[in-house]
């Protein structure tokens, strides 16, 4: 698994009335650098969904489907819903996100985190 993959993942889903957080099978992003990501339990995803009237949250990113990407309908990155899920919830590879999207995430995370 590397940085930019595009994983298909089992979110669980959080209790009743929990908000806003994606949950059940959906793709996400690894964000995680290579170097440090085959020693631990965990990594770092970003999720997509379908819905593109996410677009109006901050911190958001859409993504054309492709070949390359594994992606079969125009989705959004949800970059504020950065999180880490446990390895054994990644279900499979499905693609390799393109670069001009990966800067993207990356100058987005950046704007988010940055104090």
């Amino acid at each position: 698994m590397a940085r930019g993959d595009v994983l298909r993942v089992e979110f669980p889903y959080p209790p009743s009335g929990a908000g806003h957080e994606q949950a059940g099978r959906r793709p996400a992003i690894a964000v995680q650098t290579d170097v440090t990501s085959a020693s631990l339990p965990t990594l770092m995803v970003v999720p997509l969904t379908g819905r593109l009237n996410a677009l109006r949250f901050p911190h958001t990113i859409k993504v054309e489907p492709s070949q390359e990407n594994g992606l079969t309908q125009t989705s959004v990155l949800l970059v504020f819903q950065l999180r880490a899920i446990d390895r054994k919830r990644i279900l499979e590879t499905i693609g390799r996100l393109e670069q001009h999207y990966l800067n993207q995430l990356d100058e987005e995370m950046r704007r988010m985190l940055s104090p």
